[in-house]
């Protein structure tokens, strides 16, 4: 792909997600948009076994934009990091077509595999501010990661998780983050349990009090 189509499918993809940006020209300013550059580049000489090459050139991306995109990584079309400051991808992360990320993001490993050791995203998935995903297995398609969340084992597809560590609040969203970008709105496990149980606490009171006025009027009959 020539850098005048990168450059247009990139504002596409820009113009799609991010409603701050004005004019074509803006895309050049954005830090995904010239990380990326400099992501296929490395990607182009880490397949042709250029390592330190490579590296070179994702480190040098790294230091302008404050995103760490490994030359090893897999990415598909469409993929686009917002504002990206703290954004780290691992060596053998694998990410789908239509992938959102947010700043402060890690797809890494846990520091214990070999081999594929950082997760596959599937397409469409939304990850959401400061989130982090550990470890060899696939985030499924259409699923979202609510911010902050750290995420340690699958999930399947079309789900939405939140949480520390993270867990599946919903399944079957059909909504795609690429025409969906709410991750605020998003499902507060926590806070349901605690409603539930003050729920349950506020019945099981009223039934003490009223068997504690049965009791009253019980004695008054006895005396």
């Amino acid at each position: 792909m020539g850098f005048i189509s990168f450059a247009k499918e990139e504002f596409q993809v820009i113009k799609e997600r991010d409603p701050a940006i004005k004019s074509p020209m803006e895309v050049l300013l954005y830090p995904t948009f010239r990380v990326m550059l400099s992501y296929r580049r490395a990607h182009r000489h880490y397949l042709k076994g250029h390592f330190f090459r490579a590296r070179y050139i994702s480190q040098r991306a790294a230091r302008k934009t404050g995103i760490e995109i490994h030359p090893g990584a897999q990415i598909g079309r469409g993929f686009f990091i917002d504002h990206g400051s703290g954004v780290i991808i691992g060596e053998t992360t694998i990410i789908g077509d239509n992938v959102t990320l947010y700043q402060g993001v890690t797809l890494g490993g846990t520091g214990k595999e070999t081999g594929k050791r950082h997760p596959t995203l599937e397409d469409n998935v939304m990850v959401s501010a400061g989130a982090k995903i550990l470890g060899s297995f696939t985030i499924g398609e259409n699923s979202k990661i609510g911010a902050g969340s750290v995420v340690l084992e699958e999930v399947p597809a079309n789900c939405t998780v939140v949480g520390v560590p993270g867990r599946i609040v919903k399944r079957d969203n059909q909504k795609v983050p690429r025409s969906d970008m709410d991750h605020v709105h998003l499902p507060d496990p926590v806070k349901e349990d605690i409603t539930a149980l003050q729920k349950a606490n506020t019945a099981l009171c009223n039934k003490v009090i009223d068997l504690e006025q049965k009791l009253k009027e019980l004695e008054k009959q006895k005396g």
